[in-house]
């Protein structure tokens, strides 16, 4: 006999704003206990509103206008916040994509977890509850439990935050775990030790799992079903294998060629063609640091690389490997470099980070930077036309109505209509947001643009557009791209060369197909490994 529901979803329909739009119009599915299912689908398809609204979670302005969700047979929609509360946490937890943003800053880490156990666990007293939290940060592998639970989120790596996040959610010993893009922000090593701890964990408690993810080949190997959500609505189910072997819905079929992507950009050679663009030479990057054995945290060792003009250099490594940095210093944003940087954009090298400020000012303008949060990088107060138009008022180069002409005119550049033109930031998706970013680094037609992790925070499908925009941008214009990523899979559809970093040192440099292909460094071949292990089928 078949083993009634844990969960039962039915009819689900939510809608959002004043004018009542649609945004979730019936998803209708079921979670067996113990089952692991995967809810997959781009940005704005309304996968992480659904897990959301299981237990009232919704943003403001969400409203659930239909449907049923039924926890072992007892109807959830229509309870009151206080009935709710013996669900949230006791019965069904969630883990969040951003682990920072669901942290407490000014809370140390153990007392946020305590916060569960008082909550869900009132058999224990005070001391009882310590034990418990040094219990659950064992569980999770975090080193020196005693000690870690009295540090500040800030204090912590991306990776021991999540791990803080997992520890928490099991806190109140939950039936159903609900895991919301849990590594999107993580590098490729960490989101693999954070995947296996999630799947060790959900296997010695036999919890029941739901995975939001835009990541089809990570679910591939993690889940028993998967889900596809297309526009509010489940528009494919099966298993994972049957879904990759034979996808039946077009938006399907799209994920799957999404996240199966090679590499598209063509390889050079590593000495490169004629003069380079950019030359880092010896460059150390340094910050005073109280916890470090010397005093300083040495962020950059001696890092030397070249970006030719119209290629593009992926810089990757673990978190805290340094790449930021590095592009923070090209841009003559990091007060703590020292070293080198030659920049040649007028067929003359100069001193970049030796110049004057006064002297530096004018050249500002051959550099841009595309962020990885596109919605947290534009002014929410701005709308598209203006914040393209911003670089090109700063410098003086149209004004008026022909700023604003020039502004619609990048917009469309990036594939954004005149209609997007006076949205705000919160009426645009993820996508859409990059789109108006990009357009912004290109207003003032830079010679090299550093893009700081700029496709991570996207889901599969959009990535690939942005990947192609980028490509289509830099053979139009002749762009030169410093592109920071853990991505590898990324370096593959954009880089013609890729620099490893660990440490803040360069362990390893070369052509895309020598450095990923035949890794030499054991550091560059564990990443590798990492991100194959991390998408292949279990």
């Amino acid at each position: 006999m078949e083993e009634a529901p844990l969960l039962a979803v039915d009819g689900l329909r939510l809608e959002a704003g004043a004018a009542r739009r649609v945004v979730v119009g019936g998803a209708t599915f079921t979670i067996a206990p113990g089952e692991a299912v995967a809810l997959v689908g781009e940005s704005g398809s309304g996968k992480s509103l659904t897990a959301q609204a299981l237990l009232g979670l919704q943003p403001d302005g969400v409203h659930i206008v239909g449907g049923s969700v039924r926890w072992r047979g007892e109807e959830l929609v229509g309870l009151g916040e206080r009935a709710l509360r013996r669900f949230r946490g006791g019965r069904v937890a969630y883990v969040f994509q951003d682990p920072y943003a669901a942290l407490n800053p000014v809370l140390r880490v153990g007392t946020q977890v305590d916060e569960v156990l008082r909550v869900h666990r009132p058999d224990l007293d005070r001391a009882g509850r310590r034990r418990e939290v040094e219990a659950l940060f064992t569980a999770v592998e975090l080193p020196d439990p005693a000690r870690l639970a009295r540090r500040h989120p800030h204090e912590l790596s991306g990776g021991q935050r999540q791990r803080v996040l997992i520890a928490a959610a099991l806190a109140g010993q939950p039936e159903l775990l609900v895991a919301d893009e849990p590594t999107t922000a993580l590098d490729v090593t960490v989101q693999r030790q954070v995947v296996a701890l999630l799947e060790r964990i959900r296997a010695e408690r036999g919890l029941a799992m739901l995975w939001i993810s835009h990541d089809l080949q990570m679910v591939r190997g993690l889940c028993d079903r998967v889900l596809v959500m297309h526009q509010g609505e489940v528009v494919e189910e099966g298993p994972p294998e049957r879904l990759f072997r034979e996808p039946r819905h077009a938006h399907t079929r799209a994920l799957v060629a999404a996240s199966t992507r090679g590499g598209a950009a063509a390889e050079t050679s590593e000495e490169g063609g004629a003069g380079a663009l950019l030359e880092v030479r010896d460059l150390h990057v340094r910050y005073p640091g109280a916890r470090a054995r010397d005093g300083v945290v040495h962020a950059v060792r001696g890092v030397s690389l070249r970006v030719e003009a119209g290629e593009t250099l992926a810089l990757v490594g673990e978190s805290g490997s340094g790449k930021s940095s590095i592009g923070r210093a090209v841009l003559r944003l990091e007060s703590h470099a020292q070293g080198t940087v030659r920049l040649d954009v007028g067929g003359q090298a100069v001193d970049w980070l030796g110049l004057a400020e006064r002297e530096a000012r004018p050249m500002r303008r051959h550099l841009a930077m595309v962020f990885q949060d596109p919605a947290s990088a534009l002014d929410p107060r701005m709308r598209a036309w203006e914040a393209v138009a911003e670089p090109l008022a700063v410098h003086g180069i149209a004004r008026g109505a022909a700023l604003r002409a020039r502004s619609v005119a990048l917009l469309e550049e990036v594939g954004l209509g005149e209609e997007y033109a006076d949205r705000l930031p919160r009426q645009l998706s993820g996508g859409q947001c990059q789109r108006v970013g990009i357009a912004r680094a290109v207003a003032l037609d830079p010679r090299l643009v550093v893009c700081d992790e700029a496709v991570s925070a996207l889901d599969a499908t959009v990535q690939e557009r942005i990947l192609g925009l980028l490509r289509r941008l830099q053979q139009e214009r002749g762009l030169a791209y410093l592109f920071i990523t853990h991505d590898l899979s990324t370096v593959r559809a954009l880089a013609h060369r890729v620099a490893v970093l660990r440490d803040g040192e360069l362990v390893e440099t070369g052509t895309v197909a020598e450095v990923l292909g035949a890794p030499r460094h054991p550091y560059t071949a564990a990443l590798v490994e990492a991100a194959r292990a991390l998408h292949s089928a279990s």
